[in-house]
């Protein structure tokens, strides 16, 4: 789709911040706007001008009648357009970065509004790439997004990942496809001295999951030495570095068979294999037959899904978040190390402490906050928008 520079106009409504959107705010929401016969007529993924409630302009932005979210803005240059040029500049902006922060291509290299293209997930696996369009305004103008892609970065082989809530929202398809190229097989990750194996095709999300790096980093340096446990395992992402940097032995605790044999090939590909156990399980009763066996470890790392990951589902998020950490405080040697994490963005950092403490302290233990840990820097994050500053880690010495 090529863009004409002739925009619907998108006005907001008298009570709707206007300044916030000119100082940077990127989302308009459906109860921000006019929305007459014409406005709902408009196709999604349109790109129109946003317009204050006097009608002055205040940016181009992507429009969808069927998301909460009706307008994402993508730029305040009212003459853009938004076409493979424009692709090409922002993928430009945010290759720089990670080429600024990592020697090898491993990385995410779009982390949506964060990086200024709304609802755009880019996740890169040497010279291949997975996709989530999670946008209207994305998933029509995608030939362009990756044509772009590929000239900026030199990516052979690229994938559409369709899955996951946000598509959901926006009333899109969950239509998997090889854009360019062909992916075959697992491919081998590097990271913290480990090798993971991400699986593109059938794997979580876009296979793998970057952004717990640094706090895979600072675990494994609690963990050298000791016997540790990766509860919610995936593909090890605890673990493996944990033994990579010098832990006694891993334990992986996962629902997934699929997701522990990628953990097993890691080990293997890592070369710790021999000190590298999986189980698979519900991670709650495998944490309570484990405290009925009395078994004890110097590092437990609870790293669960996300239990809130929106407003309505917090107090029985934040009500599984205290039972992770008061199991999971049990399973501590004395003098060890528990490491709780949330990707909800729905619980904050505050209340995510404050649950996880009280869990703790109904195990019959005390703790010492170490560190607090967040996403990597690659997946940066938007100053109005605290959903892109999802992941918490939480590093505590029991006693």
């Amino acid at each position: 789709m090529t863009d004409t520079n002739t925009h619907p106009a998108l006005r907001l409504l008298p009570k709707s911040n206007a300044q916030r959107l000119r100082f940077g705010a990127p989302w308009v929401y459906a109860d921000q706007v006019v929305l007459d016969r014409r406005t709902r007529a408009i196709p999604a993924g349109t790109i129109v001008e946003l317009q204050d409630k006097e009608r002055k302009p205040i940016a181009l932005a992507a429009f969808n009648a069927k998301s909460k979210i009706i307008a994402r803005v993508l730029d305040t240059d009212l003459d853009a357009r938004i076409d493979r040029a424009w692709f090409e500049t922002r993928l430009r902006r945010a290759l720089e970065l990670r080429e600024t922060l990592f020697d090898a291509p491993y990385y995410r290299l779009v982390h949506a509004e964060a990086d200024s293209l709304p609802g755009v997930i880019i996740d890169r696996f040497g010279d291949s790439a997975v996709i989530q369009p999670n946008a209207a305004w994305a998933e029509e103008r995608l030939d362009e997004l990756t044509e772009a892609l590929v000239a900026v970065t030199g990516i052979k082989n690229v994938l559409k990942n369709a899955n996951g809530r946000a598509r959901t929202l926006e009333e899109l398809n969950e239509e998997t496809v090889t854009l360019r190229g062909e992916i075959n097989g697992l491919i081998p990750v590097p990271m913290n001295g480990a090798t993971y194996m991400a699986d593109l095709l059938g794997g979580q999300k876009t296979g793998l999951f970057y952004d717990q790096r640094p706090n895979h980093a600072f675990a494994a340096r609690l963990g050298k030495g000791r016997d540790m446990l990766d509860v919610f395992s995936h593909v090890g992402g605890f673990s493996l570095a944990a033994l990579a940097n010098g832990a006694r032995s891993g334990l992986a605790v996962d629902g997934s068979a699929a997701a522990l044999e990628l953990a097993q090939k890691g080990a293997a590909e890592t070369g710790v294999a021999e000190r590298f156990e999986t189980r698979k399980g519900d991670a709650f009763d495998t944490m309570i037959a484990m405290g009925n066996e009395d078994k004890r470890f110097g590092l437990v790392v609870c790293d669960p899904p996300a239990f809130a990951p929106s407003k309505p589902a917090l107090e029985s998020g934040l009500r599984a978040y205290e039972r992770v950490a008061r199991l999971g405080a049990k399973l501590v040697e004395p003098g060890g190390y528990l490491v709780l994490c949330s990707c909800s963005h729905a619980a904050d950092l505050a209340r995510f402490r404050e649950v996880s403490l009280r869990g703790i302290g109904k195990a019959g233990r005390r703790a010492q906050i170490l560190h607090t840990g967040a996403a990597g820097a690659d997946h940066p994050t938007h100053p109005y928008l605290a959903e892109t500053s999802y992941l918490k880690a939480l590093f505590l010495r029991l006693d």
